[in-house]
């Protein structure tokens, strides 16, 4: 039977070093790559053609969410598990708006580990016990983080906060709207600045707690 290839993706030596014991105690799963930062993540993954991917969540540079949407907009065939330390509401909508299989907590045990890895192989997704029902209510009650600025979005900053969480990139943005690529990348800038956000990850966890407004 054809083994599991997984790709760990963490700043921190020794979680790596943790997460390829485990991974390479596994009769069904073969270790393929690691990555210290997201860029290198991106790049070993389309050279390395893992199955599923551990992805850490924050990186003293760079974002593992971003790695993950760019990962996924390259190939839907593998499967992304961001790994936490921290159960952040933010952070575990924009994974899943970003294409992430997964969210698990870094102090989950190792079988537990195991079982989420093969379920994302699989295609199921998987997401903490413990912060489940927490996303699920964000989900269903948008606006119970409310944050000021989408009235000061224009109709046309609107479209472009909803193609962000899509997933669209600048270039489809434009060919969408007939703008050129460097006016979509000014109106994200704006779009960024009113809503006090600082990249795409946190705007599509925005757009998603206020979807009935937009």
């Amino acid at each position: 039977m054809a083994k599991i290839k997984v790709m760990i993706a963490d700043d921190h030596e020794m979680v790596r070093l943790g997460l390829s014991f485990i991974i390479k105690a596994q009769d069904n799963f073969e270790l393929v790559g690691e990555a210290s930062d997201p860029s290198e993540a991106v790049k070993k993954v389309k050279q390395l053609k893992p199955d599923v991917v551990l992805m850490d969540v924050r990186f003293p540079d760079g974002n593992g969410i971003e790695a993950c949407r760019e990962i996924m907009s390259d190939s839907h065939k593998v499967k992304v598990l961001m790994l936490s330390s921290y159960s952040d509401d933010e952070a575990i909508v924009a994974s899943i708006m970003a294409g992430a299989s997964g969210y698990v907590l870094k102090q989950i045990g190792k079988q537990k580990l195991v079982e989420a890895i093969e379920r994302v192989y699989n295609g199921d997704s998987m997401l903490d016990p413990a912060i489940t029902g927490r996303v699920l209510n964000l989900l269903k009650n948008p606006n119970q983080l409310e944050q000021p600025g989408l009235e000061e979005l224009n109709e046309t900053e609107k479209k472009i906060l909803i193609f962000i969480a899509e997933g669209k990139t600048n270039k489809e943005i434009a060919q969408e709207l007939f703008l050129s690529y460097k006016t979509i990348k000014n109106y994200v800038s704006n779009v960024l600045a009113k809503l006090g956000l600082s990249n795409r990850a946190e705007a599509a966890a925005f757009a998603v707690r206020h979807r009935f407004k937009l």
